[in-house]
Order: structure tokens, then sequence, then C-alpha cells
């Protein structure tokens, strides 16, 4: 299944300030990413994938 980064913070019922903190960015910085204004780079894909539990094919950036 792919998933977006809003479709993995509300499978944990996480806000957006819990799963920015959690992949140590702003909350800012992660309301960029799921409105696809900006992209994490790979550092904190691999957080994502981490804290996640998905691979990166997993995951829908786009």
């Amino acid at each position: 299944m792919k998933y977006t980064l809003k479709m993995l913070r509300a499978s944990k019922n996480w806000s957006q300030l819990t799963a920015s903190k959690a992949i140590g960015v702003s909350v800012d910085t992660w309301g960029n990413w799921e409105r696809k204004r900006s992209f994490p780079d790979v550092p904190h894909i691999k957080k994502i994938q981490e804290v996640f539990g998905v691979s990166y094919d997993d995951i829908i950036f786009l």
C-alpha cells in the first residue's frame, strides 16, 4: 500500500506537531511536506521510514 505523509501521521493519531518532533523538524517544515510545497531530504526520509515503519517505496511524495 502507498501512503502520503498525512496518512502516516493520521495512522498514529498524531498532530503535525507530534510528527514533526518525532522526525526532528519544525511543524512548518512538516506541514510543507504534507502540502507538497517542499520535500524531505534523505536523512529525514530515513527517519520517516524508521518512525512509521514503512519503506521508501511505500511513501507517496508527489
